[in-house]
């Protein structure tokens, strides 16, 4: 049975089970029966619907994004204040075939698939249905946004979510009524009513085991956005929206900025503005991916135990192109003192504003660091003499919330590549 088959006849099995509970009679109704009724629906259906989900990024690393312009062919998008011809879907398209141009030319490792390359119409589902075909590593879907309200401005980045939300599900609503232009669409979208804030079964099985490596790429995207380019910072947010709960990968939906704002539908629709939104993306992207190779290297250091990583050959860096400056590390619990090896420290987080190094602002834990890169301040937790003593204190870190944290490497207080770290054992 194929995977959406599997979890919808979960979603219906599991209605069926509370439609019969809710019509007994209320004498014989016991909460005992039905979690029993419930658990015997996730051992019995969910569960393998689970397992049947499509696999990507199985070795952790980023190899392969499928850039999504949204709209295109009858389905044009929003038309802005109507003072310009180019409309959300071409506006869209420019972009995100910047973004690829910018990955390909710059990371030439990682493969680029484009859901549409010209003017033309593509179902919604097959959106999301290309990008499980293909086992990308990342989805990223690319829009213009509107209000009735002209003054409202600014970018955000969405990722999935079950949020009800007034200003969200009118979002969702409008970036899923394509669904309706598309034939046969009750047949196809099963499951998924693009009204009903509430989503599916289906979106939350598709959605939520990537739901943390989204967020931080939309939290990246949103830092570029702010910093580089200037624009206001609406942030990221959760919403109902078919292209993202159907992606079996981490995903992001960007909104550029409104063009029922005069201002943002002006710096939208010259070259100057269009490249500047690409770029920022791209940087956003070669971020994410040097952290998630970094991340992957640690796992797979963590698997060879016990042979230490420090003993494995340095691996050819296959950012080369785009090797960023590295930062100068300012912390509080290493003083400034030249020294022939390197220290280890867990990164757990990283914002655009400035933290108090307290262990209030980090879940409880202390021996807090920062340096800043690019202007977005990066947090790192413990001092380490070497990579294993990092490894073993990781899982207690992750325990905390801070699923995401992996081990970095400074030296005389300057960050350094885990590959380098590993020169000097």
């Amino acid at each position: 049975m194929a995977p959406k088959l599997r979890i919808l006849t979960a979603a219906s099995g599991l209605r069926l089970i509370t439609t019969r509970y809710l019509r007994m009679p209320i004498k014989t109704k016991s909460p005992i029966f039905f979690k029993a009724l419930l658990l015997t629906a996730i051992i019995g259906f969910i569960a393998p619907a689970i397992a049947m989900l499509p696999r990507s990024n199985k070795d952790g690393t980023v190899k392969k994004v499928v850039i999504d312009a949204g709209h295109g062919g009858r389905d044009t998008g929003n038309l802005g204040t109507g003072r310009y011809k180019s409309k959300e879907k071409d506006i869209s398209l420019e972009v995100a075939l910047m973004v690829g141009k910018y990955i390909k030319e710059n990371i030439p490792d990682v493969e680029v698939i484009y859901t549409r390359s010209n003017d033309s119409f593509v179902e919604l589902r097959e959106r999301a249905a290309m990008a499980n075909r293909e086992e990308a590593d990342l989805f990223i879907s690319i829009h213009c946004n509107a209000f009735t309200n002209g003054q409202a401005y600014g970018t955000e980045t969405f990722v999935m979510g079950l949020t009800r939300e007034a200003t969200n599900l009118e979002i969702a609503k409008r970036e899923n009524s394509v669904i309706f232009m598309e034939e046969d669409f009750e047949k196809n979208y099963e499951g998924f009513d693009p009204n009903d804030p509430q989503g599916s079964i289906t979106a939350r099985l598709y959605g939520n085991a990537y739901l943390d490596q989204s967020v931080r790429l939309g939290m990246l995207i949103q830092d570029e956005f702010t910093n580089r380019v200037k624009r206001f910072d609406r942030g990221v947010k959760q919403s109902v929206l078919y292209v993202l709960d159907y992606s079996a990968m981490p995903s992001v939906l960007i909104e550029l900025g409104f063009l029922s704002n005069r201002s943002e539908e002006d710096f939208l629709n010259t070259q100057n503005g269009k490249d500047l939104m690409a770029s920022a993306i791209y940087r956003a992207f070669k971020q994410y991916k040097i952290e998630a190779d970094e991340i992957d290297q640690l796992n797979q250091s963590e698997k060879e135990e016990p042979k230490p990583v420090t003993t494995t050959a340095p691996k050819k860096d296959e950012t080369k192109n785009t090797k960023p400056t590295e930062p100068k590390a300012q912390t509080t619990t290493v003083p400034a003192s030249k020294s022939d090896k390197p220290v280890y420290k867990i990164q757990i987080t990283t914002s655009a504003k400035k933290l108090e190094l307290v262990p209030a602002n980090f879940k409880g834990l202390g021996d807090i660091g920062v340096y800043e890169d690019k202007k977005i301040y990066k947090y790192t937790t413990g001092t380490f003499k070497t990579v294993n003593e990092a490894n073993a204190a990781l899982p207690a870190v992750r325990s905390k919330g801070y699923k995401d944290a992996f081990v970095v490497a400074f030296l005389n207080d300057e960050r350094i590549p885990l590959t380098k770290a590993a020169e000097f054992e």
